[in-house]
């Protein structure tokens, strides 16, 4: 069981890691696609993936995904519809800077939101490491600079980034809510609710922005959101909570700004630096202080927050 539980932690690591490359792109294509176009066939690009694979499931259990309308519904408003439409707005009127320090709050709005809707508590010590994780993460976004901090200047994007956060939020606590049903049904039905919702608006930017073109860019662009940090990312999250809670689980959000500046080295050629290494260092401790008990015990794995 232990190994399993480790597996859980190695798999917790991948989303991060997809929605880092979100975070990066949607600031690189803010001149390309339009924010509401660019979540609309996202989603759709990744429920015409799935479709093929799992509909026969999906309408195996589709009796119980009508009974449970209501909280797949909320779930597809809240993690789907929601979450990227505002992320990609957001980059429309902020730095990709200021997304990846507002997603670090988001593992303390995730324990709010347990303790306000559950009552879940967490100890002073897991509270204790979900601060290193989150000045850890910080350091990495002010490039170990506190000047930079000081300097920051908040736009309107950035109270569009914070309220997407508190709704990702709801939806990784909500997900202890979702029916007994098969993983890729479930991400088969939620996807649905999201472009379902998404439909509306993505008329009404069709009639108010210009139509975005096809481009090289634009089209890999659009084949990346709508596979690594839709299906994929969306896979190892849900199974994640479903494992460890979400408050275990939501401590993983902090990894997004070490590794979009992981990122920007790869990929823009930026260089590795000392406050990288910090950044590392203290978000690692935070995770595992914060998951000591449960890495120490010999029980089985707690899914009773699942």
């Amino acid at each position: 069981m232990q190994n399993k539980r480790l597996g859980v932690y190695l798999l917790l690591i991948v989303p991060p890691l997809f929605w880092a490359g979100n975070s990066v792109l949607a600031r690189g294509v803010v001149d390309l696609i339009p924010p509401i176009s660019m979540s609309f066939w996202r989603w759709t690009i990744a429920l015409t993936i799935l479709l093929p694979f799992t509909w026969r499931q999906t309408r195996r259990d589709l009796p119980e995904i009508i009974k449970s309308w209501k909280i797949i519904f909320l779930l597809g408003l809240f993690g789907i519809a929601s979450f990227n439409t505002l992320l990609y707005t957001a980059a429309h009127t902020t730095t990709a800077l200021h997304i990846a320090l507002t997603q670090a709050v988001m593992p303390v709005i995730i324990v709010a939101i347990s303790f306000i809707l559950f009552r879940e508590r967490i100890t002073v010590l897991q509270l204790f490491a979900i601060v290193i994780c989150m000045v850890g993460a910080g350091y990495v976004v002010i490039h170990g600079e506190v000047q930079r901090l000081l300097e920051l200047r908040f736009a309107i994007g950035d109270l569009i980034m914070l309220l997407a956060i508190c709704l990702y939020g709801l939806y990784s606590v909500l997900l202890r809510r979702r029916p007994a049903i098969n993983q890729m049904s479930f991400l088969t039905a939620s996807f649905t609710v999201g472009v379902v919702l998404l439909f509306p608006l993505y008329l009404w930017e069709m009639q108010t922005l210009p139509p975005f073109k096809l481009t090289q860019p634009v089209v890999m662009s659009l084949l990346y959101v709508g596979i690594c940090p839709s299906i994929l990312a969306y896979l190892c999250w849900n199974r994640g909570i479903h494992e460890i809670g979400a408050n275990h689980a939501g401590l993983y959000i902090n990894l997004i700004p070490l590794f979009a500046s992981l990122l920007a080295v790869i990929f823009l050629g930026e260089q590795f630096e000392s406050y990288h290494l910090v950044g590392i260092a203290m978000i690692a401790s935070g995770l595992l202080l914060f998951n000591l008990r449960a890495l120490c015990s010999k029980g089985q794995v707690h899914t009773s927050d699942a």
